[in-house]
């Protein structure tokens, strides 16, 4: 059974990973007085080459847990379990509002008004078909071009974002984007928003619209708990505490270029899967000393 909640209850945030944690960061950015809960599922990281049902029951399991902790809203950052596990989180979330970073993007890029909307995400993302599905369900209208970028993710983890490696990549795969009417642009991962300054860059000749995900999380957030009356008015800095299934090499060094900043309080989570609700697990605390 789920705790009361107020608005002094922190928000939940999960992720495959720790790339969900510049999703993070916008919230904090966002709403500075907010406590947050982040779960990235590091042990079973990535999510995009599983089936939709495995992908469901992971995202589940993490709900569940974060529904233990008394969370007022779950803020799905990843975008495989956005597409493959929304509903199932919601009706487990009952009355707790749950946000994805596909509808949150879809409805960002809706309100630019452009009707040339490129998408640049994973090959599970771009496979999948999410953002084309959630972009034309909103407005039948608009044109979307999507571009599979996967080597973003491995240059945005070795902390290549503006050099020539990384600008040579951009350019191969945006190239095209340069010269298809494409009026805006979604960055479809939450490892992108790292690129951003680059990416605008590239663009300089021919400037386009960058919708950052993360972004357009944070303001969903913020509206979503204004309207039930949950925002926090604490006067004081809200907290962050990150939860992993597994010790990640390089956690700190990732997680910092994520964040912005060192991450602190940081434990290691067993989950497991349970039908009604989440009974225990062992907190370890990642690094001691």
């Amino acid at each position: 059974m789920k705790p009361n909640i107020s608005q002094t209850s922190p928000i939940g945030i999960f992720d495959s990973g720790i790339g969900g944690l510049t999703v993070a960061r916008a919230v904090m950015n966002a709403l500075p007085n907010e406590d947050i809960i982040y779960f990235g599922d590091s042990a079973r990281v990535p999510y995009g080459i599983k089936s939709r049902e495995t992908v469901r029951n992971y995202s589940n399991q993490i709900a569940r847990f974060l529904l233990y902790k008394g969370v007022k809203m779950i803020i799905i950052a990843c975008n495989t379990a956005s597409a493959a596990a929304h509903d199932s989180v919601q009706t487990l979330a009952e009355d707790i509002p749950v946000i994805n970073v596909i509808e949150s993007g879809t409805k960002a890029a809706i309100r630019s008004g452009k009707k040339q909307i490129g998408v640049i995400g994973t090959i599970a993302t771009i496979g999948s078909g999410a953002y084309e599905t959630s972009l034309k369900s909103a407005d039948a209208s608009i044109k979307i071009k999507s571009k599979a970028c996967p080597l973003l993710v491995p240059l945005a983890e070795e902390g290549w974002l503006d050099n020539e490696v990384t600008r040579q990549t951009i350019d191969i795969y945006l190239n095209s984007f340069k010269n298809n009417g494409v009026e805006a642009l979604i960055l479809g991962c939450t490892h992108y928003p790292l690129f951003k300054e680059t990416i605008q860059e590239y663009f300089d000749d021919k400037p386009i619209e960058l919708i950052d995900s993360a972004e357009s999380v944070a303001e969903s957030a913020k509206k979503s708990l204004g309207k039930l009356e949950l925002l926090s008015y604490s006067n004081r800095q809200g907290t962050l505490t990150c939860y992993v299934s597994d010790r990640p090499q390089r956690f700190n060094e990732l997680a910092e270029r994520f964040l912005g900043r060192e991450p602190e309080n940081i434990f290691v989570e067993s989950l497991r899967d349970f039908e009604d609700e989440w009974e225990g697990g062992i907190n370890i605390p990642l690094y001691t000393g």
